[in-house]
């Protein structure tokens, strides 16, 4: 070998893959999450975004996609649905007409009691001790800050 040839550290072996046992795993909960979904009339998509709204609504369009890494394009239509639905309501801001805040409405506030089980029943689902579960969530919320902050300029 070259003194200058680079060794890699990881193969390109695709079980060794950490982007590919994070892909599985986030499908295989993902699908986990559907049935559940299903019973209280949501998408994943859905989901979180009234996971956001539960704990902290009224909140404007901008910071729900801030929190959810999405776009306005792709938040909007999600937030349109959940209108529909007679979950939530879209209200322009009086002081800033530009500016859309999403609450609430009754139905909305009432589905959290429906849906306060689920997260109890996913994580029975992954058979993760409590200790495991927050290690876990603790290392994956660390992983995706290390990616962001590498992204930004």
């Amino acid at each position: 070998m070259a003194i200058d040839e680079v060794v890699p550290r990881f193969s390109l072996k695709l079980d060794e893959q950490l982007c590919f046992s994070l892909y599985s795993a986030s499908r295989l909960i993902t699908a986990a999450y559907r049935p559940l979904l299903n019973e209280i009339g949501l998408t994943y998509p859905q989901y979180v975004t009234m996971l956001v709204l539960w704990e902290r609504a009224p909140v404007s369009m901008r910071g729900l996609g801030e929190e959810l890494g999405l776009d306005y394009g792709t938040l909007t239509p999600l937030v349109k649905r959940l209108e529909s639905a007679g979950l939530v309501r879209r209200r322009r801001r009086v002081d800033d007409e530009r500016a859309v805040d999403v609450e609430l409405t009754e139905d909305g506030r009432a589905l959290r009691d429906r849906a306060i089980g689920i997260p109890d029943r996913i994580a029975e689902l992954m058979g993760l001790s409590d200790r495991q579960f927050a290690t876990l969530q603790k290392g994956l919320q660390a992983l995706a800050d290390n990616v962001e902050a590498s992204l930004s300029p």
